[in-house]
């Protein structure tokens, strides 16, 4: 019998290759929650068994019929900004949702947070609920709901790093893959400095292809299971040397940016600082234990350096 697979935010970058992959790649009957219709570029009219519902998170009390018969929820909407928007889309719909689905019919939800909120640990980290902005303090708060729910012994949550993809492919963008081309714009001038930080990239292809697999592989032991989604980590430095051998462009010395040297920067633009901002610059490095890319799974990564993401983005190397 084939899953019924429910998908919130279908619409959005990641929604749109999750959407992709299983379309071409299963004959799961698909659900998928939108906004706004027109947003979604994908053909979906290419495989029987599919329904685009048009519909806020808001709504989510309208579907508890559905719901009721859904073997995985896959969670994917968010909202990203405004204190009352995010309280009621990223907690309140979302718990809402989790108690509409039966724990003895559904396999599996795949809950979507955000990897702001873990520790280099995988731990919660508890700046994110002092600092965060409220996207990140309500994620974090969603996860602390999670093991209250009955449906908690289903749930994989995966915590995406920095989110590339869209743009290139007539994929919607993510907002870091809308800015590289700035980045790549002052890339002549970035390679002079160095600095003290590290993080971890995946792209949204990649982020579908783990999630596919984890589809079809539900929580075998009871509690919320964890995935940081990423390639291994990288340092800014390492980063920045990797742009410029894309790019031809060569590195004749460079500065340290020290902590003064940032603060000097920061007034010298006017940039404005949010706490978390500024818990960022002294945290630097964004790292977790165990990333896992789809190389863990037996499949091949979409995107494992830098030169694939420039690549796959549609920059060409000089």
């Amino acid at each position: 019998m084939s899953k019924r697979v429910f998908i919130t935010g279908a619409s959005g970058c990641v929604g749109h290759y999750l959407t992709e992959t299983l379309l071409l790649n299963t004959d799961y009957e698909l659900f998928l929650l939108v906004r706004d219709r027109q947003k979604l570029t994908i053909d979906v009219s290419r495989r029987p068994g599919v329904e685009v519902i048009e519909a806020d998170m808001a709504e989510i009390d309208r579907f508890h019929d559905l719901l009721q018969t859904i073997d995985i929820a896959v969670l994917t909407a968010t909202a990203w900004g405004g204190a009352e928007a995010t309280q009621q889309v990223n907690v309140q719909q979302v718990v809402k949702l989790l108690n509409s689905l039966d724990p003895d019919r559904c396999q599996q939800v795949i809950y979507f947070s955000t990897e702001s909120v873990l520790g280099h640990d995988n731990e919660l980290l508890p700046e994110a609920a002092l600092y965060g902005t409220d996207y990140i303090r309500t994620k974090y708060q969603g996860l602390q709901e999670l093991d209250s729910l009955a449906i908690a012994p289903k749930v994989t949550a995966v915590f995406p790093t920095l989110v590339f993809g869209g743009g290139s492919d007539g994929k919607r963008s993510s907002f870091l893959t809308a800015g590289l081309q700035d980045v790549v714009k002052w890339l002549w001038l970035i390679r002079f400095f160095k600095g003290e930080a590290s993080f971890h990239i995946v792209h949204a292809y990649d982020i579908a292809q783990v999630v596919r697999y984890l589809i079809a592989h539900p929580p075998a032991e009871a509690g919320v299971r964890k995935f940081v989604l990423g390639t291994p980590a990288i340092t800014l430095d390492e980063a920045v040397r990797q742009a410029c051998d894309y790019f031809g462009l060569r590195i004749w010395f460079q500065i340290p940016l020290t902590r003064g040297l940032v603060d000097f920067f920061i007034k010298v633009f006017r940039i404005e600082m949010t706490d978390w901002d500024r818990f960022c610059v002294n945290y630097r490095h964004f790292t977790h234990a165990n990333p896992v890319s789809p190389a863990q799974f037996g499949m091949v990564p979409y995107v494992s350096n830098l030169a694939d993401l420039f690549r796959v983005s549609g920059f060409k190397p000089r």
